[in-house]
């Protein structure tokens, strides 16, 4: 009797360590496959085209080429977005979308350097790498590890933001106005044009009406505006003390908006063209 006991009691213990060995392989397998979705590519929130951004590394020894003030150019293309950053030195040989351990793991796609030539403002010139890197996120860190002469590799934070579209590129599509309900938010604006002397309120308030149409508050730095013309209408200002202030409807904001406005700051009255650009990316 002692001995059957005994018997199922080994039996028991063996299937628990068959268990045991069964739940962590799994739980290997599904941390591996959690680590390869990570570092997948997703689609981005901008239309195909090309960008100007802002390229930022947790760490000064890794950085844009100062020729380049920090500047990148984002390639984006159905939806996919690979950045083109020109470094300081040929020192990094490799670079790898994800951490450090994953980029020495058998079968890791490393992203290969490419030479170029920088031409410093004294005149200097310098070959450096550069690289192409797929962008991930835009305005949100993600992981990029590298490896220089000496063969370690690093894990480094790293951010593509501020992506502006370069001439004959198109918008983001963040600037697609279809995508907000009726409701009020402020959005940055940029104004164009005159002396350069007069500006305007940013961000400024926004009102989404049911038809569609963006009410937006426009308030000068002078209260010397009398009124503004946009699309043929006439505005006069909502106020009477202060600096300038007029509300005006547009059909459209997703790209820069001619108006001319009027002011009575010189000894004549004199109507000044201006360019508005909204950018829908900030609005909320």
């Amino acid at each position: 009797m002692k001995k059957r006991l005994l018997s199922l009691y080994l039996v028991f213990m063996m299937l628990v360590a068959f268990t045991a060995c069964g739940n962590a392989h799994s739980s290997k397998e599904a941390e591996g496959t959690k680590t390869e979705e990570t570092t997948e590519t997703a689609s981005l929130d901008l239309k195909d085209g090309t960008y100007t951004v802002d390229f930022t590394t947790d760490s000064t020894m890794f950085h844009i080429n100062d020729a380049y003030d920090g500047k990148a150019t984002l390639t984006v293309e159905d939806g996919q977005g690979t950045v083109h950053i020109v470094l300081a030195s040929a020192r990094i040989v490799n670079l790898y979308l994800g951490t450090a351990e994953d980029a020495q793991k058998e079968g890791a796609e490393l992203i290969e350097p490419t030479e170029e030539s920088v031409t410093y403002s004294d005149g200097l010139t310098e070959d450096v790498h550069a690289f192409d890197v797929p962008v991930p996120v835009i305005d949100k860190e993600f992981d990029l590890a590298l490896v220089g002469t000496k063969g370690t590799w690093y894990d480094h934070k790293v951010r593509v933001s501020n992506p502006v579209a370069s001439e004959g590129a198109t918008m983001t599509a963040g600037n697609d106005t279809s995508s907000f309900a009726e409701g009020d938010y402020t959005v940055e604006v940029a104004l164009e044009g005159g002396s350069g002397r007069s500006t305007i309120t940013s961000p400024a308030p926004v009102k989404v009406g049911a038809d569609g149409t963006y009410t937006v508050t426009i308030e000068w730095s002078s209260p010397y505006y009398d009124y503004m013309i946009v699309d043929g209408v006439k505005y006069k200002p909502v106020n009477t003390e202060g600096n300038s202030v007029f509300e005006i409807p547009f059909s459209d904001i997703s790209a820069p908006v001619t108006v001319t406005a009027d002011t009575v700051a010189m000894s004549t009255p004199h109507e000044i063209e201006y360019s508005l650009t909204f950018d829908l990316s900030t609005m909320q």
